[in-house]
């Protein structure tokens, strides 16, 4: 109840001030507002590729990692910041500005009204979905009935959402409650890294910049899913002394990418040198997927990205049962994973070394999945808006 209230007092002085400046006038300006950073960088990268005369104004959650300096004709500024005068300036933008890049879900989107020519598109943080989210979250029904007619009114502010495929179409229709009408076909922006020679062989460079050591070894990225009763507190399902005991002779290294409150990561990195490297603040995921040979991951996102590079992968779903349960899948985890599903590091090893890591059934997962995202979604987004 006390969450509840706070967050409709701050939604109610958002929207006073926001009503407030929409009396001004709109300028020729995009406003992003980013949690992540990939999708909203590429977008801005073509943008200044395509010398588009539009001002452009960054509101930057603190986990976002876009690369932008305020110079004057380009503003950024730290989104829903204690300080007054920096909220103050971030609702006079979104007022303003003619069009809103978005990269997540946002409550202030409930409390205000766009003019008719404003713009504003969802260009969502994930290529791909296999965790249920949105209107389909099973947890929203432990929340009030104002917070899910909040939810509604968000969702209903994105005049349009870009999808890489016809199956996330259909995901985003009824995860924001959306007619097809709204679906932007244009690819992923940040999946036009896989097309781009220069920027893969960059990529790679500068990973073995880092780590040389490691430039003939055989890399196994583990990127979990963040638990928050699990890996926050140091514990890993991994038994990492039996993979370090069986595969450190074979040339085996892990490269660990765990949520950022994870700390158990250095500590397995002191553990074991040599065999287990913390990567959880170095690099942005893409660019390791470039030099990693065997993807090991559960429910997360990576396998969509990862799919353009034809690599095997590993599904460790130790909880399977009890993630489904509470989180919810939109297709049955097991058969539409392009790799084998193992609950156990006896069965993980086991299919490390196998010669199979079910290849054949990548290409299919990467065409369903990134139909649209052909190289050039960052161009076919900035045409579309900016035409």
């Amino acid at each position: 109840m006390a969450k509840e209230l706070a967050i409709e007092t701050y939604l109610l002085c958002f929207k006073i001030l926001f009503s407030i400046f929409k009396l001004f006038p709109l300028h020729d300006k995009t406003t992003f507002v980013t949690s992540f950073g990939d999708n909203c960088q590429y977008i801005a990268d073509e943008m200044d590729k395509r010398e588009i005369p539009v001002q452009k104004v960054f509101l930057k959650k603190p986990s976002s990692h876009i690369i932008a300096e305020g110079d004057g004709q380009t503003i950024v500024l730290p989104f829903e910041s204690k300080n007054i005068t920096v909220m103050i300036r971030s609702i006079y933008h979104l007022a303003t500005s003619k069009w809103i890049i978005i990269d997540n879900y946002y409550g202030f989107l409930s409390a205000v009204s766009f003019k008719k020519q404003v713009k504003c598109v969802q260009v969502w943080h994930a290529a791909g979905a296999v965790k249920q989210f949105g209107a389909k979250d099973p947890s929203i029904k432990n929340r009030s009935a104002g917070a899910r007619k909040r939810f509604l009114k968000v969702y209903n502010k994105f005049d349009y959402v870009t999808a890489g495929s016809e199956r996330m179409a259909e995901i985003y229709q009824e995860s924001f409650q959306l007619p097809g009408s709204r679906i932007l076909r244009t690819g992923i922006p940040r999946t036009d890294f896989f097309f781009d020679g220069d920027s893969k062989r960059t990529a790679r460079d500068v990973f073995l910049a880092k780590f040389p050591e490691l430039e003939h070894k055989k890399i196994i990225l583990y990127a979990p899913t963040f638990r928050n009763d699990g890996l926050d507190d140091g514990k890993n399902a991994l038994d990492m002394e039996l993979l370090y005991k069986e595969l450190q002779a074979e040339n085996y290294v892990i490269l660990l990418k765990l949520h950022p409150a994870v700390k158990a990561d250095h500590d397995l990195q002191s553990q074991y040198p040599g065999f287990v490297y913390s990567v959880t603040g170095d690099f942005h995921v893409n660019h390791l997927l470039i030099s990693t040979d065997l993807l090991i991951t559960d429910y997360s996102s990576i396998p969509f990205e990862f799919s353009f590079l034809n690599r095997p992968m590993i599904f460790f779903a130790y909880d399977l049962a009890e993630y489904e349960k509470e989180r919810g899948f939109w297709e049955d985890y097991t058969s539409s994973m392009p790799g084998p599903v193992v609950s156990t590091t006896k069965a993980l090893l086991k299919e490390i070394r196998s010669a199979d890591h079910s290849l054949m059934k990548i290409a299919p997962f990467n065409q369903k999945w990134n139909q649209y995202s052909t190289g050039n979604s960052s161009r076919n987004i900035v045409d579309y808006l900016f035409k």
